[in-house]
């Protein structure tokens, strides 16, 4: 940016002071030269005429001049006066000398006076001048002669007196107005001069504060630009863009430069900001505003504009100027936070909070307009299979390929959105005015999702197939909330769940009195283990004989209002809320204290108690059931842990490393319901274990049909083969004890021998007690 260069300075006038010195040294340099050139004539005739005080007078004269015109260390005032009085003084001597001739110089002693002193120093000049014609002239008798006027000396004198203070007077009176109004011109030039220089002084400061403004705005990284107040036929012109403007849009200022503001709009311009700030302008109103422009290479990018009128002297809006600030890092980081707070980071779907406030909105909008929306909760069927198995990473690509298929099963105006783990929610706006086709839209849209999720997913070198159990329910309800919707569609997926799975319920009313019936377990199962509510029963395992050579021990609850009530009613729901970490822990002391009971009256009986793959994959279990042992002093090698195929499937490696260690301390492992969960055999030859239980569905009804019996068979063949113990659970017949037995069966358990009974009911049978009836069975 170009700076103007400073102007010249203004020339001080000189002052009457200057002026005056100026005058005499001319004055004093022409009476030099003058004086010389006159004084070498006279010189030369009065040597002549033998008149040497004539020379001494001339040579006097001519050096006091030249020590005047050096200066002589004397001030102005004193040189003045000196000179006027060396003119005087040679004046008088003239008088004796020459005669009247001499007033040639007394007529200039005041006029030099008038424009060397001034007028009061030029009347006094003027009056010693004009009387010292008469007195010095009469008193001194000196010779004088007018013609036409009485011989007498005295009125000759005063005749010549007045007629030289006349003329002397004019001359002088006239240098003295001439040096007066030359004076007050010099003042007046001077007050024009300190009145230039001041207006100087301050157009030098404006000058330099532009310098630094132009250079400040120069250099800002905020654009800067200046456009006219009046508009053109195309727009509101450019009149000035600074250095910025060129670096963040790739524009040159020329080609700026007569533009408008069209030059940097593109389609992502919002136009009702572009209509505000066209308003703004119309009305020469401020504004501050946020908008997408675009660089010259088409890169768009946000802007944050402040736009300000500028007025002249006259108050009239002549200009408008646009300060103008990059913001896109701030935009993007505003978008992130946006994402990260409404958005889930896995599969970019709306999160939980995103959610609730559509449904906010959509429950509002149904109240409002009337008709029916819906909501669908979707759970994927084993998932938790895939991320054991396959590792998180390939589970976090199926959850992503999971959205992308269902997002294009929905309309624009539905939402979908991913409340964690496997939980999809798909929100339906306004399916249709009546309840009953809103319904059946819900469904069919919910038979096309559960449709798309059972085709398989091809993620890169795996195949996977999945399905979804789905919850359905309508909105609006009186009296229906927004967590109400998401509660009730909850409800229904699980009862979709525990429907079989990969299908669609719908909610209704009896739903949630099983819920609250849950809840109410959850609690007083809470409260019974914290006051002792709950019961351990034995049921004896036997060998072919009927005796006794092992029991499992069994969880009872008797509860004081509802009486008894089964396990595998609140089994389920311990699992699920967690609370059976607390209950098994529980079992483990009891049972341990139960095989020191055994110890001390001689029963040498292993006891198994089942492990729940909550329980047994908590952080602390190992040192858990070392703390217990060590307190009790119970026989590790008594305490048989019954675990499920299901605990396999989580992280195998660490699983096999946890049995290990409690195997190391004695503890014995026994496979519960072996061949109903995990399909793969090959763990049997990795793990610690003891023994297998054959669960109550492998048993023949009829053995006498080879097929029934087929798959107990192969159990014990390959329990033989891998030196393991079998217990069969649910023996129920003779026929089954009797089948068993002949395939080698270590060891029965069922009805048939005996029913589950509290423990100090079976510490009260005899040792050498029989089953069933106390007698052999065979």
């Amino acid at each position: 940016m170009s700076t103007s260069s400073p102007a010249p300075a203004v020339a001080a006038p000189q002052t009457l002071t200057q002026w005056r010195t100026l005058v005499l040294r001319r004055i004093l340099l022409a009476v030099l030269l003058l004086g010389t050139l006159a004084a070498l004539p006279s010189s030369l005739l009065a040597v002549q005429q033998g008149l040497w005080s004539t020379v001494l007078i001339d040579l006097v004269a001519l050096a006091w001049v030249v020590w005047l015109w050096q200066g002589g260390g004397l001030s102005l005032r004193a040189r003045a006066w000196q000179f006027v009085a060396l003119v005087y003084a040679l004046g008088m001597w003239f008088l004796f000398t020459v005669g009247l001739v001499s007033q040639i110089y007394l007529l200039a002693s005041p006029v030099l006076a008038a424009l060397l002193l001034g007028r009061r120093a030029a009347i006094f000049a003027l009056s010693v001048t004009t009387m010292s014609l008469p007195l010095v002239g009469y008193l001194a008798g000196l010779p004088v002669d007018v013609r036409g006027f009485p011989p007498n000396p005295l009125v000759q004198w005063l005749l010549i007196a007045a007629n030289f203070g006349m003329i002397n007077g004019v001359l002088t009176l006239s240098a003295a107005v001439l040096m007066e109004g030359l004076s007050r011109s010099l003042d007046a030039q001077q007050q024009v001069s300190d009145t230039l220089a001041e207006k100087q002084a301050r157009l030098e400061t404006t000058a330099e504060e532009l310098r630094l403004t132009g250079a400040a705005v120069a250099h800002l990284n905020d654009i800067v630009l200046i456009i006219e107040a009046a508009p053109h036929p195309s727009g509101r012109r450019i009149m000035f863009a600074n250095a910025a403007f060129e670096r963040q849009t790739g524009y040159l200022l020329e080609e700026a430069i007569g533009e408008t503001l069209y030059l940097f709009l593109g389609h992502e311009t919002c136009r009702e900001e572009m209509a505000r700030i066209t308003k703004a302008l119309d009305e020469q109103t401020s504004l501050r505003t946020e908008l997408i422009v675009y660089r010259k290479n088409g890169e768009p990018f946000w802007l944050e504009l402040d736009l300000n009128p500028i007025y002249d002297t006259a108050n009239r809006c002549t200009h408008f100027v646009l300060v103008q600030r990059d913001i896109t890092d701030r935009k993007r980081a505003e978008e992130n936070i946006h994402r990260l707070a409404f958005y889930d980071s896995l599969t970019g779907l709306p999160n939980r909070r995103l959610l609730i406030d559509r449904m906010d909105r959509a429950l509002a909008a149904a109240r409002r307009r009337g008709g029916f929306g819906a909501a669908i909760f979707l759970d994927l069927d084993h998932f938790k299979h895939v991320n054991d198995a396959r590792g998180h990473g390939t589970g976090d690509t199926l959850l992503t390929a999971v959205a992308a298929r269902l997002t294009v099963l929905l309309r624009d105006e539905d939402t979908i959105a991913r409340l964690g783990g496997d939980e999809f929610v798909v929100l339906l706006n306004h399916l249709a005015d009546d309840d009953t086709s809103a319904a059946t839209l819900a469904m069919q849209l919910a038979d096309k999702l559960r449709q798309a999720l059972a085709e398989p997913f091809d993620l890169g070198a795996q195949r996977f197939s999945t399905g979804g159990s789905l919850g359905i329910t309508l909105f609006p309800k009186p009296g229906q909330r927004t967590e109400d919707i998401l509660r009730e569609a909850d409800m229904a997926m699980y009862r979709a769940k525990s429907e079989g799975r990969h299908r669609a319920v719908f909610f209704e009313g009896s739903m949630q009195a099983e819920i609250e019936e849950r809840l109410t377990l959850q609690r007083d199962m809470e409260q019974a283990l914290a006051e002792g509510g709950f019961q351990l029963y034995l049921q004896p395992q036997v060998n072919a004989e009927g005796r006794a050579i092992g029991a499992e021990l069994l969880l009872r609850w008797q509860h004081p209002v509802r009486g008894f009530i089964s396990p595998a009613q609140f089994i389920p729901i311990a699992e699920e809320t967690g609370l059976i970490a607390r209950i098994g822990d529980w079992i483990l002391v009891e049972a341990c204290h139960l095989l020191m009971i055994l110890a001390a009256t001689g029963r040498d009986l292993p006891l198994s108690v089942n492990v729940s793959p909550y329980q047994f994959h908590e952080a602390d279990f190992v040192a858990k059931v070392r703390r217990v042992l060590d307190e009790t002093g119970a026989p590790a090698q008594q305490l048989v842990l019954e675990v499920t195929e299901g605990l396999l499937i989580r992280n195998f490696s660490a699983t096999v490393a946890k049995m290990e260690e409690l195997a190391s301390l004695g503890l014995r492992f026994s496979i519960d319901d072996f061949g109903t969960g995990y399909s793969s055999l090959a763990y049997l030859q990795r793990l610690p274990l003891d023994e297998l239980k054959i669960d109550r569905s492998f048993l023949p009804q009829d053995p006498g049909i080879p097929s029934e019996c087929a798959i107990s068979a192969l159990i014990l063949s390959l329990a033989r083969h891998m030196d393991l113990r079998v217990v069969a659970e649910g023996v129920e017949t003779p026929e089954q004890a009797a089948f068993l037995i002949r395939e080698g069966c270590h060891s029965m358990q069922g009805f048939l021998y005996a029913r589950p009974m509290p423990v100090s009911d079976w510490l009260k049978l005899p040792d050498d007690h029989c089953y069933p009836d106390g007698k052999p069975l065979f």
